[in-house]
């Protein structure tokens, strides 16, 4: 492990339990958001957002990109890791190594210790977008975790059961909270409820997963 970079002495952190294997460590990377934005708009600059259209034919309320050697997409072909922007069948931006240390080191305080994100969803989401309730299930390796960063905008995360009927947890994240959830949870259903108008034009949201 490289040495503690994001839960500085100080910084408001603490963790809440979700449910076995699934936390949010609150205010994790909130010292180094304005840096992690900047960073998200030079990857774009290169891999623009753009709203994906799902195999359905239905065009998903968030836009989307991607850094690191392996992208999701999905169109009609259905959904998927590519190594190549569909946009401009160039490789994904790499992934920058803040990220890739942000990631490791929110897996390893929630208890997955050997966790190497190969890719980075970035989610930009406008006022009114939202993300229905669904499972991370495309990657390989359900041992690993998935771990999320909130940035911009707060927003209502559901965390649900095994099942898309089961109850959901309603979780508020604001700028710098980490979700982190693999173990038992790995396959829970989860989602964003619609974003609210705030001070900020977006939410921003990295997902980081070992995907191949």
């Amino acid at each position: 492990m490289t040495d503690d970079l994001f839960a500085h002495e100080g910084a408001p952190h603490w963790t809440q339990t979700l449910a076995p294997g699934a936390v949010v460590l609150r205010g994790f990377a909130a010292e180094c958001a304005p840096t992690l934005m900047q960073m998200i708009d030079q990857l774009t600059r290169v891999a623009p957002f753009r709203q994906m259209t799902t195999p359905g034919g239905f065009i998903m309320s968030a836009a989307m990109s991607n850094c690191g050697a392996l992208g999701w997409v999905t169109d009609a072909q259905g959904y998927r890791y590519s190594r190549h922007d569909p946009l401009t069948d160039a490789p994904w931006p790499a992934m920058p190594v803040l990220f890739a240390q942000l990631a490791q080191q929110a897996a390893h305080e929630a208890g997955f210790a050997d966790f190497v994100a190969d890719a980075c969803l970035m989610n930009r989401y406008a006022v009114g977008s939202r993300m229905s309730l669904h499972q991370d299930k495309n990657e390989r390796d359900f041992s690993q975790p998935i771990v999320s960063v909130s940035l911009g905008l707060p927003a209502i995360f559901q965390f649900g059961g095994m099942q898309r009927s089961d109850a959901v947890q309603r979780i508020p994240l604001t700028q710098g909270d980490v979700l982190v959830w693999g173990g038992p949870s790995r396959l829970r259903f989860h989602g964003v409820q619609a974003i609210k108008a705030g001070t900020e034009d977006y939410r921003f949201n990295l997902t980081f997963r070992k995907a191949g």
